[in-house]
């Protein structure tokens, strides 16, 4: 029987590296990440993954120049509408309370499902954006987890469960602050390739390495 993680981590990293060597303005590559967004999350369906987790924009990502703010913004509201045409329960978890934070992404920010034709009431696979996002700002009041269990407390990620893998595109190695109490043993699958350039392949790759993988939770 294939192991398949119930949870998985997205880090589309790239973007920008993609766009300057195309000779664009970096800003131009956070609209080429959509689509493999959905192209994705259908694979991650198709798998039997139940949960996954997308890292939209950090609080960290807002002192960036003006230009690229504004367009990963755009991206990421153009990414969650798409996802709420897909078969999904989405939740957008993000510190609202600060001006970086996309108004039109506030109603997303309690969980809601939706079906495949966008319409409420159809339940599918669990999907969490992070948008505005930081791991200092989500860990105030955080009490302790017991195993796969939603955490409780102040946590404002509550209802994310244990990441079993994450996926990073673009080639670094490291967390950059990804739900960090969810990731404590996360497999970690590092993609050279960006974002942007996203194949099935990359997906099948890191699923063939994670069933290899000695799983113990540190037991």
């Amino acid at each position: 029987m294939k192991r398949i993680p119930e949870h998985i981590g997205i880090i589309p990293d790239g973007n920008r590296r993609w766009a300057v060597e195309r000779g664009l303005a970096k800003e131009e590559g956070y609209a080429a990440g959509l689509q493999p967004g959905c192209e994705l999350l259908r694979l991650c369906r198709e798998a039997g993954v139940k949960e996954v987790t997308y890292y939209g924009f950090t609080v960290d990502n807002t002192k960036r120049p003006a230009a690229q703010t504004k367009a990963f913004s755009h991206a990421c509201i153009q990414a969650v509408e798409l996802l709420s045409k897909e078969s999904a329960t989405l939740r957008v978890i993000g510190n609202r309370d600060s001006k970086m934070f996309p108004r039109e992404l506030i109603p997303y920010t309690q969980r809601q499902t939706f079906g495949a034709d966008g319409i409420d009431g159809i339940d599918g696979i669990k999907v969490n954006f992070l948008v505005n996002y930081g791991w200092e700002w989500d860990l105030s009041g955080l009490s302790r987890p017991q195993g796969r269990e939603e955490l409780r407390g102040q946590l404002h990620s509550a209802d994310v469960t244990r990441v079993d893998l994450i996926i990073r595109w673009g080639g670094r190695r490291r967390l950059s602050g990804f739900l960090p109490v969810q990731s404590i043993y996360a497999d970690f699958f590092v993609v050279d390739d960006y974002w942007p350039d996203f194949k099935q392949a990359h997906f099948r790759a890191a699923l063939a390495w994670y069933r290899e993988q000695d799983i113990t939770l540190g037991g």
